[in-house]
C-alpha cells in the first residue's frame, strides 16, 4: 500500500527497517523523518551495568521496542534487567547509588508496566507470565525505600535520572541530595503494582493479583493525600528529611505529570494541572516543555553547565509527559484543559527539537527557548537513547491502543485538517495491522474514511476520525531466532572473544570492531578498526574465539571515509586449523559493497576453529581499509 522504497530512502541498513518497523506516512514531514530516525538506536556506556546497560531509561527502551517486529529486542532487554546482568551485585557507592545493591535498582524503573505494555502489543502470554516472579522481586527490591508511616516510597532526584533539580537544590548536596517522596518512584510503583496484578490474573494467580491490587489502591490514596498540592493543582516533591510538617516543594516540576502516565488519577478537578503545559509562566516554551516551571526561583539555575533538571527540556521527560496526555485524552472523561490539538502541537514541537544541523539528532537536553542542544558532549551524548518517540507516534498520535484480548482499539489524535495518514504492517499479536485515513479516497484508493486492516483484510472502518475497535483473532506465536552474534564483546570481557590486528591506526582499536554496534551515521566515528597509515602492503583483523567453536558465517561491515580509509578491492577470510592458517573453503559471498557500513555476508560449510581473520590489501600511500563491525551468528545453545 505504501511506497516502502520512497519512505525508507536514504536510511542506512534499509533491509533491517523493511523487516522490523511499521511504515509511517503522515503530512507532517518533521514527525515522519524523526520517526524513522528514532527507530534504530545504539549505544552501551562504560559506566553502566555489565555489558553497558543503564536502567534509568529501560522503561522507555522496552516500551519503544514493543513495536519492533523481531521480539528479541524487547524481550532480551527485559531479561537483561530482570534475569541477567541487571541482577548482578552493584557496589553501594555514592557515584552509582549508595542505597541499592544491584544494577536494576541503580535508578528508578517502571519494569512491570513496560513488560505489560510490551505484552499488549506482542501478545506473548508465555513470556510475560514467565517474568512474573522476577517482576515481583524487582518491585520488592524497593522495600528499603519505603516509609511505613506515610505508605510512600522515597528517592533521591539523581537516582530518578534527574540531576540538579529544584528539589535537590533545597538540600546541602544539589547533586546527590534532596531525597524525598516523589511523584516519580511512587507513580512507577503504582503502575507496576497494577501491571503485576494484571499479569498474575493472566497466569491464574488470584492471590498475587489481589495482593498487588491492594498495594496499588493504597499507593494511589497516599499519593493523593501527601503529594497533591490543592493550592497549585499539582503533584509535588515532599522532602524526606528535616520536614516534620510534610510540606511540599514550592516549584512545579515536570515529573508532576507522571501519575497520569500510569492512569492513576482521572478526576476533572485535577486535570487543571495540564493547563500549565500551555502557560508561559508554567512549562510552555518554544523547545519545551521545561522541566521546572518558569515561576520557580530555581528556573535555569546554573543551567549553563550539565546536567540541570531545573528548566532545560529533556526528551526523557517530554516523552513521559506526552504519554500522560495520551492517557488523559483516551482514558479520562472529556475535559477542557488539554486537547488533541494541544497534544499534536507538543508532539510536533518535540519532533522539531530533535535536529542538529538540519539532520535528525537527539542528545541529552535542549535549551527551552533557543534552538540549541545544551547538553551535547562529544563522543558521549550523540543519539542519546534515553526517551521514546516511536511509541508516542504509534500509541498516541495514530492511537493504537493495544488490548489484552483479541481486539485492537484505534483512536487517532491526529489534526482534523489532515487529509491522510497511514501506518502499515504493525506487528500485533502475531498479526499485521494497517491503519489508514483517506479524507477524500484519492490518496490510497481504498475508499474514503478511516480503515483498519488485519492481515490484509478490511476489519473495521468509519467515515470520520474516531474510535474504532476491531477483532484481530487469537494471538499467533511469533518465531524467534536463536542465533546470536558470538563475536560481540562490548565490555571487553577477557573471557569473551577478543580482536587482534596486524596494524591499527593510533586513533582506532580492534575491539571496537566487535562491540556489537554499527555506527551508520558516523557520529562519532569511533566504532571502527582501520589500517590507516599502515606501512604494510596488506593487513588483517582477526577474532580469537577463546575456544574451538563451530562457525558457518561471517558478516563484515567495511568502513570507508572517502579519504584515508577505503573499501578494499578484495579480501581473504582465513581460519586456524590448530597448526596452520588456511583460507576458509567453499565461501559464498555477497558482492563487495560500494557504500560504507553496508553488510557483506559470507557463508560456508560449518567448521571448527578458535580463530578467524580477514586479510585485505592496503591501497598504498597510507590509505588503508577498515571494519566498523565483524560478526559471527551462531545458535544460542
Amino acid at each position: 500500500m505504501l511506497d516502502q522504497d520512497l519512505l525508507l530512502q536514504g536510511l542506512e541498513g534499509q533491509p533491517w527497517f523493511e523487516k522490523n518497523i511499521p511504515l509511517l506516512e503522515v503530512p507532517d514531514m518533521t514527525i515522519q523523518e524523526v520517526y524513522y530516525y528514532r527507530c534504530e538506536f545504539l549505544n552501551p556506556v562504560n559506566y553502566g551495568a555489565p555489558y553497558g546497560g543503564i536502567v534509568a531509561a529501560a522503561g522507555h527502551h522496552i516500551t519503544k521496542g514493543r513495536w519492533i517486529r523481531d521480539t528479541r529486542y524487547g524481550q532480551d532487554i527485559s531479561k537483561y534487567w530482570l534475569a541477567g546482568p541487571g541482577q548482578f551485585p552493584k557496589p553501594m557507592r555514592d557515584d552509582i547509588n549508595k542505597d541499592t545493591s544491584d544494577w536494576a535498582h541503580e535508578y528508578s524503573f517502571w519494569a512491570a508496566t513496560a513488560l505489560w505494555r510490551q505484552y499488549l502489543v506482542t501478545g506473548d502470554k508465555d513470556f510475560v507470565i514467565g517474568q512474573l516472579a522476577n517482576l515481583v522481586k524487582q518491585y520488592r527490591g524497593w522495600d528499603n525505600h519505603y516509609s511505613s508511616p506515610l505508605g510512600l516510597y522515597w528517592q533521591a532526584p539523581v537516582w530518578d535520572a534527574t540531576e540538579y533539580t529544584a528539589a535537590s537544590y533545597e538540600s546541602s548536596d544539589p547533586y546527590h541530595g534532596g531525597a524525598g517522596f516523589r511523584p516519580t518512584i511512587n507513580s512507577y510503583q503504582y503502575g507496576d503494582a497494577i501491571a503485576i496484578a494484571n499479569i498474575a490474573a493472566l497466569g491464574g494467580d488470584s492471590d498475587l493479583e489481589n495482593e498487588y491490587r491492594r498495594r496499588a489502591e493504597s499507593l494511589q490514596a497516599v499519593v493523593q493525600k501527601h503529594l497533591w498540592d490543592n493550592e497549585s493543582d499539582f503533584y509535588k516533591h515532599q522532602a524526606r528529611d528535616d520536614n516534620p510538617s510534610g510540606s511540599l516543594l514550592g516549584t512545579r516540576e515536570i515529573m508532576g505529570y507522571l501519575p497520569w502516565m500510569f492512569d492513576m488519577p482521572c478526576k476533572e478537578s485535577q486535570l487543571a494541572a495540564f493547563s500549565q503545559l500551555k502557560d508561559s509562566q508554567g512549562f510552555f516554551s518554544k523547545f519545551g516543555p521545561t522541566t521546572a516551571e518558569r515561576r520557580s526561583k530555581r528556573f535555569m539555575y546554573e543551567a549553563e553547565t550539565c546536567c540541570r533538571w531545573d528548566g532545560p527540556s529533556w526528551p526523557f521527560a517530554t516523552s513521559q509527559t506526552l504519554t500522560a496526555i495520551e492517557n488523559v485524552l483516551h482514558d479520562c472523561p472529556v475535559q477542557k484543559y488539554i486537547t488533541a490539538d494541544d497534544y499534536y502541537d507538543m508532539l510536533h514541537q518535540y519532533a522539531r527539537t530533535q535536529y542538529k544541523n538540519r539532520q535528525p539528532y537527539v542528545p541529552e537536553a535542549h535549551h527551552p527557548d533557543d534552538d540549541k542542544w545544551m547538553y551535547d558532549g562529544y563522543n558521549h551524548s550523540e543519539d542519546y537513547n534515553h526517551s521514546t518517540f516511536v511509541d508516542n507516534v504509534l500509541a498516541g498520535l495514530i492511537g493504537l491502543r493495544a488490548q489484552s484480548g483479541e481486539t485492537i482499539v484505534v483512536n487517532p489524535l491526529t489534526p482534523s485538517n489532515w487529509d491522510y495518514f497511514a501506518v502499515e504492517n504493525i506487528a500485533y499479536h502475531g498479526h499485521l495491522i494497517t491503519v489508514l485515513w483517506d479524507g477524500t479516497g484519492s490518496i490510497y484508493h481504498r475508499g474514503q474514511g478511516l480503515r483498519v486492516y488485519v492481515d490484509g483484510q478490511l476489519a473495521g472502518s468509519r467515515e470520520t476520525i474516531g474510535l474504532t475497535k476491531v477483532e484481530v483473532g487469537p494471538s499467533v506465536p511469533t518465531p524467534v531466532s536463536s542465533r546470536i552474534n558470538i563475536a560481540a564483546n562490548s565490555q571487553r570481557d577477557p573471557r569473551l572473544p577478543l580482536a587482534f590486528a596486524s596494524y591499527t591506526s593510533p586513533v582506532d582499536d580492534p575491539m571496537r570492531a566487535i562491540n556489537g554496534m554499527i555506527l551508520r551515521t558516523g557520529i562519532p566515528q569511533n566504532s571502527r578498526w582501520t589500517s590507516y597509515n599502515s606501512p604494510n602492503p596488506e593487513d588483517h583483523l582477526g577474532l580469537d574465539l577463546r575456544k574451538d567453536q563451530a562457525v558457518d558465517n561471517m558478516r563484515l561491515f567495511f568502513y570507508d571515509d572517502s579519504d584515508g580509509v577505503r573499501i578494499p578491492t578484495n579480501y581473504d577470510l582465513q581460519y586456524w586449523t590448530g597448526n596452520a592458517r588456511l583460507s576458509v573453503p567453499r565461501q559464498t559471498r555477497s558482492p563487495m559493497p560500494t557504500n560504507s557500513n553496508a553488510e557483506t555476508k559470507i557463508v560456508f560449510p560449518s567448521l571448527l576453529t578458535s580463530r578467524l581473520r580477514v586479510e585485505a590489501p592496503n591501497a598504498g600511500s597510507g590509505v588503508g581499509w577498515g571494519l566498523s563491525e565483524l560478526g559471527i551468528w551462531s545458535s544460542n545453545e
